[in-house]
């Protein structure tokens, strides 16, 4: 027996979901990687009063940012200002609507997810350069500026390495992408299915990349650089609009993983030969429940490496970051969707 909701319901229960699948793995994440493993990294222990092992720190810590005084510069654009922060957090949100997370478990499901999940990653750029113009100050201006030429400049490759992908599985839906990874074959041999990271491993490498510096994440914080900056675009905010800049970067890590995972380790699916062996179906309701577990634990592997390249490498210089993606970069996703393509046709 089936219930109807109302438009409103389902729009407001699928709101919740996104909230949950939004906030919730962001703060696992900073928790894990950004106070535990950076800490193990480098040989101390990191948080520990906080909670057991220092488990409640990161709510000590929002709980601290809500507290402090939400300044606005005397100059500064105060609309533009306060906007900034929630245009970025949108884009998290959106990039999220077309992940799937099981075979009906997803907010909508578009034949051209891929296309709509690499439009809305450019809204970030927006919010970014908000807060540069709106804050009246020079060093969020060059925080801004520089981090509109890094995003264009390495949305460039993301694209190019996502369209192997669309070409291997010949689809731009997200689901269309899972199935063809499981109901694929390496070689005649289909127990593992066919994920993508293998015959788009070049194409994996270089959507990392580009990930790492559409996050402005180390070797690519130019934008924040503190010893030159000031952190940039960030620089005249605090409270709750700091912390939503923070949520933002954290989140939209997490949903990038997410969307690595579809793209090149099979989604929400697991190898054939698990199915067989315990006799299941991935139609069937099952995987409403552990997709999502699967797609967690795929984050978590990719959002690793995010992080691992985060605490690992120093800062580029602009004119090498630039110089990376568009003499190494871009000419090498070039290269792979043409041998994709060739192969696509032979074989």
């Amino acid at each position: 027996m089936s219930v109807e909701l109302a438009y409103w319901q389902s729009t407001s229960i699928r709101l919740v979901f996104a909230l949950v699948a939004v906030l919730i793995p962001a703060g696992g994440a900073v928790y894990l990687y950004l106070f535990k493993m950076m800490s193990f990294m480098q040989s101390r222990l990191g948080p520990m009063e906080a909670g057991p092992y220092g488990s409640m720190q990161l709510l000590a810590e929002v709980g601290k940012w809500l507290q402090k005084e939400d300044i606005f510069p005397r100059k500064a654009d105060k609309l533009v200002f306060a906007l900034a922060p929630y245009v970025v957090l949108l884009s998290t949100f959106l990039l999220v609507l077309v992940v799937p997370f099981g075979p009906d478990a997803y907010f909508v499901d578009l034949d051209v997810g891929v296309f709509f999940a690499l439009a809305v990653s450019s809204v970030s750029v927006l919010g970014i350069l908000m807060a540069g113009w709106g804050s009246a100050n020079k060093y969020s201006l060059l925080g801004g500026l520089r981090a509109a030429g890094q995003l264009i400049a390495y949305e460039l490759p993301m694209v190019l390495a996502v369209v192997g992908v669309v070409i291997q599985a010949g689809t731009l839906s997200m689901q269309g992408i899972v199935s063809a990874q499981a109901e694929g074959e390496i070689f005649g041999f289909g127990g593992l299915g066919n994920p993508f990271i293998i015959t788009q491993f070049v194409g994996f490498a270089i959507f990392m990349i580009a990930v790492q510096a559409e996050l402005s994440m180390t070797p690519f914080d130019m934008p924040i650089a503190e010893s030159e900056l000031v952190t940039g675009y960030l620089t005249e905010y605090s409270g709750m609009r700091f912390l939503l800049f923070f949520i933002g970067e954290f989140a939209t890590a997490n949903i990038f993983a997410f969307f690595a995972s579809v793209l090149f380790l099979g989604g929400w699916t697991v190898p054939p030969f698990i199915t067989d062996i315990f006799g299941i179906e991935y139609d069937d309701a099952i995987f409403n429940v552990l997709g999502p577990i699967v797609m967690l634990t795929k984050m978590l592997l990719v959002t690793f490496l995010v992080y691992w390249a985060r605490f690992s490498y120093p800062r580029f210089r602009e004119d090498q970051l630039q110089r990376f993606a568009w003499k190494i970069l871009i000419p090498i996703s070039l290269v792979n969707i043409f041998v994709t393509g060739v192969l696509k046709v032979v074989f």
